[in-house]
C-alpha cells in the first residue's frame, strides 16, 4: 500500500492512531515503527505527523470503514498508545467497526482506575518492557522497542561535526526531550553547572519541547545557568525539526538520561546506535539496555551527586568516549533493532487474528 494514490479500504488491516497534536515520545515511537509495519502487512495511519513509508487514513475514510469488512481477515487491529487512542477504539468498535484493540503500554508506574479500566477492554496488550508489564495487571507479550540504525549512526568525523554548530570547545554532551522536571532536566542542568567550570573543552545542549506550564521550571534553570556564569556554554536548543535528531546525536559526544520517571526511553537506544557514551538514571528501561561501565554507565534516579559522579569520567578522559560509544552500538545492534521490533508486533497480529478466527 503506497503514500499515494486511492486507498484500498477492503486491504486495510491494521490502524494505527496518533491521536495527540502536541509532538511527543510516543508520536516519535508510532513514527519509527509505523513504516515497518506497513511493509509487512496493510497498515494506514490515522492522526498528525504521518510519518513517510505508511498510507494515511482519513476521518471520511474511518468512516467508511464500518461499512467495508476486511479482505482475508476476520477483523482489523486498532493500536493504541494512549488512553484517548484506547476509548476512541472501544467507541468505534461498540458501534459496529469490526475491530481487535490491541494497546501497547511503556508506562512504568501504577495505572488510574480510568486506564485500568480501558485496558481490560483490550483484546491484547503489547508492553515494551517486563517492568512495564508488571503494572497492567493483564497477560501481556512483552515486546522491547527497537531503533533505526541506519539513521542513528555514528558520524565519520564527531569532532568535525560538533564544531559545525559554532558552539565553543570540543565536545558536546546533551539531553533531549521534553523540558520537565519528570526528565531531570534540572539534574542535567545541575550537574553541568558543576562540572562545565572544570572542564572548558565540553558544551552542554538541551533540546526540547517547553510547554506553557514548565516555562517557569525553565526560567529558574536559565536563571541558575546565568548565575553560573554559564548562559554560553548551557545552551537551549528549543524544539527542533524531528529530522534534526540524528544529526544532534552525532554532534555530541556524551548523551545524559536523567529521567525521575519514564515509559521506555528511546532515546536512550538512539544516543547509543550514534555512538555516544551515555550516561543514564535507573528509569525505564536504562538497566535493561546499558551494561554499567561496558556500553554506558548508570545512576540513582534524583541523585545530582550521584548523576555528577557518572558523568566527569567521561568528561575527564574524552578519549574513552569512542570505546563506550561502539560498544553501545553494537548492543543496540544485537538487542534492540527496529525490525525486530516490527517483527515481534505483527506476530502479536497474527496470533489475534488466528484466535478471532478459531472464535
Amino acid at each position: 500500500m503506497s503514500d499515494a494514490g486511492p486507498l484500498d479500504l477492503a486491504a486495510v488491516e491494521v490502524v494505527i492512531p496518533n491521536l495527540k497534536r502536541r509532538y511527543s515520545g510516543v508520536t516519535a515511537v508510532n513514527r519509527t515503527i509505523a513504516p515497518l509495519i506497513a511493509r509487512r502487512c496493510a497498515a494506514v495511519w490515522f492522526g498528525p505527523d504521518r510519518p513517510d513509508g505508511i498510507a494515511g487514513l482519513s476521518a471520511m475514510d474511518l468512516l467508511r470503514l464500518r461499512f467495508r469488512r476486511p479482505t482475508g481477515r476476520p477483523t482489523r487491529i486498532w493500536q493504541a498508545r494512549r488512553n484517548s487512542e484506547m476509548l476512541m477504539g472501544l467507541v468505534l468498535k461498540l458501534l459496529g467497526w469490526r475491530l481487535t484493540l490491541i494497546f501497547v503500554s511503556a508506562g512504568q508506574r501504577r495505572k488510574t482506575a480510568y486506564t485500568r479500566f480501558l485496558i481490560r477492554r483490550m483484546d491484547a496488550v503489547i508492553a515494551t518492557s517486563a517492568v512495564s508489564a508488571s503494572f497492567v495487571d493483564r497477560a501481556s507479550t512483552v515486546i522491547h522497542h527497537g531503533v533505526d540504525l541506519d539513521l542513528y549512526q555514528p558520524p565519520p568525523d564527531r569532532a568535525a561535526s560538533f564544531a559545525e554548530t559554532g558552539l565553543p570547545g570540543k565536545y558536546g554532551i546533551g539531553t533531549f526531550g521534553r523540558v520537565r522536571r519528570q526528565k531531570g532536566s534540572d539534574l542535567f542542568v545541575e550537574a553541568m553547572c558543576r562540572l562545565l567550570p572544570k572542564y572548558p573543552d565540553f558544551t552542554a545542549v538541551i533540546m526540547g519541547h517547553v510547554s506553557v506550564e514548565n516555562r517557569a521550571f525553565v526560567d529558574t534553570l536559565k536563571s541558575r545557568i546565568e548565575a553560573a556564569g554559564l548562559s554560553e556554554r548551557i545552551v537551549f536548543l528549543g524544539e527542533r525539526p524531528i529530522e534534526e535528531a540524528p544529526l544532534w546525536y552525532r554532534r555530541i559526544s556524551i548523551y545524559v538520561f536523567a529521567s525521575r520517571v519514564e515509559g521506555f526511553g528511546l532515546t536512550l537506544l538512539e544516543a547509543m546506535a550514534a555512538g555516544d557514551a551515555v550516561i543514564a538514571t535507573r528509569a525505564g528501561a536504562a538497566e535493561l539496555v546499558i551494561d554499567d561501565g561496558d556500553t554506558g554507565f548508570l545512576a540513582p534516579v534524583d541523585d545530582v551527586e550521584a548523576l555528577t559522579a557518572a558523568i566527569e569520567p567521561m568528561m575527564r578522559d574524552p578519549g574513552r568516549i569512542a570505546t563506550i560509544g561502539e560498544s553501545a552500538r553494537a548492543r543496540v545492534a544485537k538487542d534492540f533493532s527496529r525490525d525486530r521490533e516490527a517483527d515481534e508486533i505483527v506476530g502479536v497480529y497474527r496470533a489475534v487474528w488466528d484466535e478471532t478466527t478459531k472464535a
